[in-house]
């Protein structure tokens, strides 16, 4: 019987890699009962699986992604998911553009509808943006930790990105709001049965306007109502500028407006228009009629202005360049482009971005390229504590040493959807004052709030059945590791309180006797982790979705310098697995290096290690031996690997992704060649294991030679195959000997 492992094809760095690896990969189970099948779910493949009526027969492209939601329901599923672009619209704008200039006749996107038919259009797109990947294919809850291999190294060859707290001090800080934020305002109910339900907007004076309806919600299912306030929220935003005035330090934002796609540009754009008020409320009727869009922050003003006349573009850009003068600076992003933290929504990402702050001592770049203490606002209290929590932690107490640091892992609620944040088609600007609320198929309001216009209305849900299992799944990784477990959930909270009364009640169905299983509210929790971090111990966090993603970048990056070095498995609730590869919040960098110099510095350990518990999950399934003996040689072959100091460079010129992977093949193909369990494989790999190590110095020069100097690889966001596989796969005589197995 053949098992597939179904390897999807993404975008960026990851993207270029698999150009490499999948190959090799491809070769080396040739004939083994287990094939490799890749299915396109990159952001161009989305796009193009959306609108079919618009491309030639040639150009149509099949729905991997909604086929993949349908095996994730396969107790056969195995599938390793690698980083995917969660869109924004700038990005979901370029990649639309791409796709037009190579034929592809897909029309804009309308970001401000006005007829009913790019009312309809703005919602197709709706389903490529944002988390569009990830709510179809986790029907599994999270278990995301550092393969022991790794973590060992990662303490044994500490990282040397970490920089020093000041011992003088620093006024580096985080600021949140203190009321009127989704956290004050939340309400949270548990369905007592099956229903249907409505979102719903009654104005001032009665009127009632359907926002969502025929909501299908189970029995026992969690689900909230918040809004955030803007007036708040702008007066938020206005006073810390004066803070980070006064304090002579950067000014910063945090948010997450890619995968929390209808909240977070919203809140980035208030940030825009109350920094540059002075310049864009004289100018308003004007960037009105050129469509300049805030939310999508000032890069967009920047670019709708070259419609103006010379004269006009260039009055309002005086007008925004001298709010730099009396304004507290702003973190840049790229400051040999006078790119700031509010140019792109989707340039600082909060998961991403925090975890540098604290490895940076406190400091984000400045315009002169230098580090500076910096106030990072992060609106939202609902985990803006947490992040608090650690930054006071390395004030007061000093840099983590990733030589010594425990391991920190997760087990994350997000199984069935598990949205929390409320991100996606539940997510309203409030059209005026009046009360959205949640009305059931009886028309009583279940949950209700107050808004005023242009207040933010989210609601969100977690189903029962993916709780239970995420309890289970918590036990259970208590008990392997014998690790303490914390469940980071605050009572003070409405959608936590819910969460804790069914922690309370299936935490009893398992048998729990011997271990240490918490329930702490965030900031308690992670003074709790940070004791433990700091004395070698390892702790659980479970948590849910949110914070999953939060501390899966957070920790890692302080433990191992990158987050792409984890290991990710979801058992999926059906039985299979997807197994997920790291993170791609790097990626952009990575694939703009490769353009440049033809260096790409991905590490596709990430990878490595998702393929041993894939292949173990074969082996377990199905009686593959052959299955089982790859996982094992592939485990001893990722320590030579970590051992021999094989990652990729950051330096052109020096070994990369492709250098990388040849040497993963060279030490498992040895791993196979050692073992005495097959002997067909065996003397197979003996023989590629001697042709690999006799060709190691010219295939290590074919691959350095071509670095240095610029690459083609036909597209961003749709390379051509062609291309950039001659540029992930410059070496005649490795392709040979891979190719020929």
């Amino acid at each position: 019987m053949s098992f597939k492992i179904s390897w999807t094809k993404i975008d960026e760095a990851p993207l270029l890699a698999s150009y490499c690896l999948l190959p090799i990969l491809k070769s080396y189970t040739k004939g083994t009962g287990i094939e490799f099948v890749e299915k396109d779910i990159s952001l161009a493949g989305r796009i193009l699986a959306t609108f079919p009526e618009n491309l030639t027969e040639e150009q149509k492209v099949h729905d991997y992604l909604a086929e993949l939601g349908e095996l994730t329901q396969d107790s056969n599923a195995n599938i390793i998911k690698l980083p995917n672009i969660s869109a924004s619209i700038p990005q979901l704008k370029a990649a639309i553009k791409e796709l037009q200039s190579k034929g592809y006749k897909i029309p804009d996107y309308p970001e401000e509808p006005k007829t009913e038919e790019e009312k309809k259009l703005k919602e197709r797109f709706a389903k490529v943006l944002g988390s569009a990947v990830n709510p179809v294919l986790r029907e599994g809850n999270s278990d995301r930790r550092a393969a022991a291999s790794v973590k060992k190294f990662a303490q044994k060859h500490p990282h040397k990105m970490m920089k020093p707290w000041p011992e003088s001090g620093s006024k580096c800080r985080v600021a949140h709001m203190n009321q009127k934020d989704f956290y004050g305002s939340e309400k949270s109910i548990t369905m007592g049965k099956d229903d249907a339900v409505k979102i719903e907007f009654i104005d001032a004076n009665g009127n009632s306007t359907v926002l969502k309806e025929n909501l299908k919600l189970l029995k026992d299912e969690v689900i909230d109502a918040a809004v955030m306030n803007v007036k708040e929220l702008r007066k938020f935003y206005a006073e810390q500028i004066e803070e980070a005035k006064k304090d002579g330090v950067l000014l910063s934002l945090h948010l997450k407006a890619t995968m929390m796609k209808n909240s977070d540009p919203i809140m980035f754009g208030h940030a825009v228009s109350v920094y540059y008020k002075d310049a864009l409320e004289k100018h308003t009727d004007t960037l009105k009629q050129i469509g300049a869009n805030v939310n999508n922050g000032l890069m967009d003003v920047l670019e709708k202005l070259k419609k103006l006349p010379d004269v006009k573009r260039k009055e309002i850009e005086d007008y925004i360049n001298k709010v730099y003068e009396y304004l507290p600076e702003l973190a840049m992003i790229d400051s040999r482009i006078n790119k700031t933290n509010l140019h792109v929504p989707n340039d600082v990402i909060v998961d991403a971005s925090m975890p540098n702050v604290v490895r940076d001592g406190g400091k984000m770049w400045n315009k002169k390229d230098e580090l500076q203490d910096c106030i990072a606002m992060i609106p939202d209290r609902s985990y803006a504590t947490m992040y608090k929590t650690i930054i006071e932690d390395a004030k007061e107490k000093g840099q983590f040493d990733p030589s010594t640091m425990g391991a920190v892992s997760n087990v994350g609620l997000m199984a069935k959807k598990a949205e929390e944040y409320g991100s996606h088609d539940k997510t309203f600007e409030a059209s005026g004052d009046g009360v959205i609320r949640v009305v059931n198929s009886e028309g009583k309001a279940l949950l209700e709030q107050q808004v005023e216009t242009g207040d933010i209305f989210r609601m969100c849900q977690a189903k029962n059945e993916a709780i239970k299992d995420w309890v289970k799944l918590a036990v259970n990784r208590a008990r392997a590791s014998n690790t303490p477990a914390i469940f980071w959930l605050d009572e003070n909270r409405a959608h936590d309180r819910e969460i804790i009364a069914k922690v309370k009640k299936y935490l009893p169905e398992h048998d729990t006797n011997g271990l240490e299983i918490r329930i702490l509210k965030p900031v308690d929790a992670m003074k709790y982790t940070l004791e433990r971090t700091r004395k070698g111990l390892d702790t659980i966090s479970v948590t849910g979705n949110v914070l999953r993603d939060y501390l899966t970048d957070l920790f890692p990056i302080l433990e191992l310098g990158t987050s792409a070095r984890m290991l990710s498995i979801v058992p999926l609730l059906k039985g299979g697995g997807l197994f997920e590869t790291g993170a791609g919040g790097s990626a952009p960098k990575h694939v703009e290096q490769l353009l440049k110099e033809n260096h790409l510095r991905w590490d596709s350990l990430g990878e490595y290690c998702a393929l041993v518990p894939s292949f173990e999950m074969i082996a377990d399934k199905s009686g593959n031996e052959k299955a089982k003996l790859f996982a094992e040689t592939l485990d001893k072959a990722i320590l030579k690997y970590l051992e021999n100091g094989r990652m990729p460079s950051r330096k052109a010129g020096e070994i990369d992704n492709r250098g990388s992977s040849f040497y993963l093949s060279m030490y498992w193909a040895e791993a196979l060649s050692q073992q005495n369990k097959n002997s067909e494989i065996k003397s197979r790999f003996e023989k590629i294991y001697k042709e690999l190590s006799a060709n190691e110095e010219k295939i290590l020069n074919d691959l350095i030679s071509v670095q240095k100097k610029p690459a083609d690889i036909g597209g961003y966001f749709m390379p051509d195959d062609k291309k950039a596989s001659e540029v992930m796969r410059p070496s005649a005589a490795f392709n040979k000997i891979i190719d020929e197995i």
